[in-house]
């Protein structure tokens, strides 16, 4: 009768078995670092052609002669958050900003990119994320409906806080028939970042770019 080889005793061992285990997590672990490493340089390139093309959607080419993702400005605020700037120049004068604002919506945060000139007027706002209902709130993207866009052209100074509210609320804008909620998150989006700009005017405008 052919009798098995009994297996060799250090394969019996505790120690083996976790070496053996230890060198399997090892060898993924190293797949897993190469795979991030080849593909880390392309999802960057990625989310800068996102970003360059949200930001050409707020700021006109004709306004600026920058690459507006080199060198953006970290604007400190009351000592405990920074805010990035992207900052449009033409022949080294600021001709334009654009920096995204958080409101409070339906389903959770609102993130608006706010591009705004000299004076403080809306050249353009774009909702680059939000959870808000499908059909319904989502007519904050400029794909599903023009809403957004009738906030060009308007300013604090032309308008004053309460005209950057809703029509429910007093203000000049239309909400969306069934969703105010959604609406005055974006308008108040908007009206801080308006309040920021005028608060930190002078460094945004100062020539140059950080």
């Amino acid at each position: 009768m052919h009798k098995t080889n009994p297996k060799p005793e250090y394969r019996k061992r505790l120690a083996y078995s976790a070496a053996l285990l230890g060198g399997f997590a090892m060898l993924a672990g190293a797949a897993l670092t190469l795979g991030h490493v080849r593909t880390r340089d392309d999802i960057a390139a990625r989310l800068a052609e996102d970003r360059q093309a949200s930001l050409s959607q707020v700021i006109p080419a004709m306004l600026h002669d920058n690459d507006l993702l080199q060198a953006p400005l970290t604007l400190t605020l009351d000592g405990k958050e920074s805010k990035t700037v992207f900052r449009a120049t033409h022949e080294g004068r600021v001709s334009a900003v654009a920096l995204e604002m958080v409101g409070q919506g339906y389903g959770g945060p609102i993130v608006v990119l706010l591009g705004l000139d000299r004076d403080g007027k809306v050249l353009g706002a774009r909702v680059i994320a939000h959870n808000e209902t499908p059909g319904l709130g989502d007519k904050i993207e400029v794909k599903k409906d023009r809403w957004i866009t009738t906030l060009e052209g308007n300013s604090l100074a032309a308008l004053g806080h309460k005209g950057w509210q809703v029509k429910k609320d007093g203000g000049q804008f239309d909400q969306f028939t069934g969703a105010t909620i959604t609406p005055r998150a974006v308008i108040t989006a908007v009206r801080n970042g308006l309040d920021l700009f005028e608060a930190h005017k002078a460094e945004l405008l100062a020539a140059g770019t950080e």
